[in-house]
């Protein structure tokens, strides 16, 4: 990314439809509403040959103190000093407010470089609000309708002389998933962790329920004020994400919208919330999830740890507000019993407890982050497997159903991020679900893979076994040297 563009507004003007517009896809909630956006979302635009970092904001409100619209207000202000570059939407329909007036000055006063938009701008209905915006003294307005694409070429040559001045970043990419294994690294089987770098950080996804705590935790490891926080649940409504360097690792950290129960997600905005921390949880690489110690475990939370396990990412489980916890040890030992319980096929995953408010047990929780994220990456050779296999089905035969007996001939890895291993057999539809189960746990304890989700394939091959000839040529080759030691 080569610069970072801010767009700012008053609500409801079109600026998260115009931050849609420019990443190409609908990252931002959009609804008629005004006040939707409440936190900074970043995204990857593409503009012609032009490729920068566009932050939507909250819109822009006068308001003062520590009132919500206060608080948004100071975040947007916020992302005006961070960009590179500010682009001033005002809806060309209503014509310059009293409040557009307020803000040019700011932004006269703290931005780096304004462009003024005129949005809504299609039509004879626009005309005099364009020749308003004149007033603003912020240059010549850009006629554009974020809804219908119309202006974006005029925005391209509004930036492009700045593009040059600006250095370069470089562009973010979502993390690799469900990587597969060449034969060569499936026989050796080394460890091989990829190490977080700046161009490719590691990518975490917090999630829990509304007033977890979230939020509150990604400004403590920031160590600003970033996401909008309160005693209101349910304040973030998008997936975040920020980039920071935690301990010394790049991370990217998507701070995520409450999800609630079904029932309860009736307002059209939390729905697309939810679906929208559904997103950060496929993007992420581990996912944190943040437990409220007055009430954890509840159905909703299990859902959730759930969902990340299905995804097939490293899980963490942090119990928040453990400041104000009194019987600890009673409740941590409780803790231990119910997580077992209830998240049988998280079995071993960290279970850390922080005070998100404090900063308490953040170094507990990075270390937790970082072992996850290590076990996801694990690799086991063929020939561990192999053996650990022979040993597994001489203490418990896979059964024999309808009188047919079930043969495991082999078994390799064929995948990390996460473990994914295949097991070639007989009658591969005839095994059932809990002996697979059986062969899971016993990798997780016998190859050290605690918690991180586990996939295991049954594969037909008939009596083909690609082993049976090399354990013979490495006999004949024994025999042979063998034979000419004796001479």
């Amino acid at each position: 990314m080569s610069f970072s563009l801010a767009i700012v507004g008053r609500p409801n003007v079109g600026k998260s439809t115009l931050f849609n517009r420019l990443v190409g896809r609908r990252l931002a909630l959009v609804d008629d509403q005004p006040g939707v956006t409440r936190d900074l979302r970043e995204g990857e635009a593409k503009l012609g040959d032009l490729r920068f970092t566009v932050i939507d904001t909250a819109g822009l409100e006068e308001e003062t103190g520590d009132s919500l619209p206060a608080r948004m207000r100071r975040l947007t202000e916020r992302a005006v000093d961070m960009a590179d570059v500010c682009l001033f939407v005002i809806d060309g329909r209503a014509g310059v407010m009293p409040a557009d007036e307020v803000f040019a000055e700011i932004l006269r006063k703290r931005a780096k470089h304004v462009i003024l938009a005129v949005n809504k701008a299609e039509g004879s209905a626009a005309e005099p609000g364009v020749l308003e915006s004149y007033s603003l003294g912020l240059g010549e307005p850009l006629r554009i309708s974020a809804e219908h694409g119309v202006g974006m070429d005029e925005i391209y040559s509004a930036l492009l002389p700045l593009s040059d001045a600006f250095e370069a970043r470089a562009e973010e990419e979502a993390p690799e998933v469900e990587v597969s294994l060449t034969e060569e690294e499936a026989e050796e089987g080394a460890d091989a962790v990829p190490v977080p770098t700046d161009a490719k950080p590691l990518q975490i996804a917090i999630v829990g329920r509304p007033n977890a705590g979230k939020s509150t935790l990604v400004n403590t490891i920031l160590g600003e004020e970033r996401m909008l926080t309160g005693p209101e649940a349910g304040i973030t409504r998008d997936a975040i994400s920020v980039k920071v360097a935690w301990e010394g690792v790049p991370m990217r950290i998507f701070d995520t919208a409450g999800m609630r129960k079904r029932a309860r997600v009736q307002e059209k905005l939390e729905k697309l919330s939810v679906a929208d921390g559904i997103r950060a949880i496929k993007f992420a690489e581990v996912v944190v999830v943040l437990l409220d110690a007055a009430i954890p475990f509840e159905t909703q939370d299990l859902k959730i740890a759930d969902l990340a396990e299905r995804e097939g990412r490293a899980v963490v489980v942090a119990v928040n507000k453990w400041d104000i916890e009194d019987e600890k040890q009673d409740k941590m030992r409780w803790l231990r019993e119910q997580f077992e319980h209830v998240l049988p096929q998280l079995r071993g995953a960290p279970l850390v407890t922080i005070s998100a408010r404090t900063g308490k047990g953040l170094d507990k929780l990075q270390q937790a982050v970082m072992q996850a994220h290590a076990v996801w990456n694990r690799r086991v050779s063929t020939g561990q497997l192999n053996r650990w296999l022979e040993g597994m089905i001489s203490r418990h035969p896979p059964p024999a159903p309808q009188g047919r007996r079930i043969k495991l001939r082999y078994m390799t890895q064929a995948k990390t991020r996460p473990p994914g291993f295949v097991v070639m057999c007989s009658h591969p539809d005839k095994i059932p679900e809990s002996y697979s189960r059986y062969l899971v746990n016993g990798l997780r304890e016998d190859f050290d893979m605690p918690g991180t989700p586990i996939r295991l394939f049954m594969r037909g091959q008939g009596n083909k076994n690609p082993y049976k000839g090399r354990k013979k040529r490495n006999a004949g080759a024994l025999k042979k040297h063998l034979g000419k030691r004796s001479d």
